[in-house]
């Protein structure tokens, strides 16, 4: 009996955990026909996801919680735009990422672009320390 509790609890935590994790794209027009059919929001994150400090702490603090996850799978497509030191990305989508990064003229990470399905820029923020004020800023995006 111990241990059949055990595994059960065990496996409700793997599947918290699981069901936490947001599903980020990295194909800008894919993941607008998708916001477009939904009726979402996209979200392009600029980051240097392995140097970028500011980067890490706006993924621990507000990405990675399942308040923000939450929100995000009901009202967001989202879009990492990654510029990284140690991680390779392929030659076709680091074209794509710079090509991104010129026509928004992003100038430091993380900033976060928010475009409605059509593609039209409707948003911009950057760090913010927890779920509530993120989500906040996105909400004002919609208006």
């Amino acid at each position: 009996m111990k241990k059949t509790i055990l595994t059960l609890c065990a496996v409700m935590a793997f599947t918290r955990v699981y069901a936490a994790e947001l599903e980020w794209q990295t194909d800008l027009p894919k993941a607008q026909a998708q916001a477009k059919t939904e009726k979402k929001l996209v979200m392009l994150d600029f980051t240097g996801s392995d140097w970028c400090g500011w980067c890490i702490k706006l993924n621990k603090d507000v990405f990675s919680k399942p308040e923000f996850v939450e929100y995000a799978k009901k009202n967001l497509v989202a879009v990492e735009v990654d510029f990284p030191n140690k991680k390779k990305l392929s030659p076709a989508q680091k074209q794509a990422n710079d090509a991104l990064a010129k026509k928004y003229a992003i100038r430091g990470y993380p900033t976060i672009i928010v475009l409605d399905g059509d593609g039209k820029k409707v948003g911009e923020l950057g760090y913010k320390p927890n779920p509530t004020e993120f989500i906040a800023e996105l909400e004002k995006s919609k208006k």
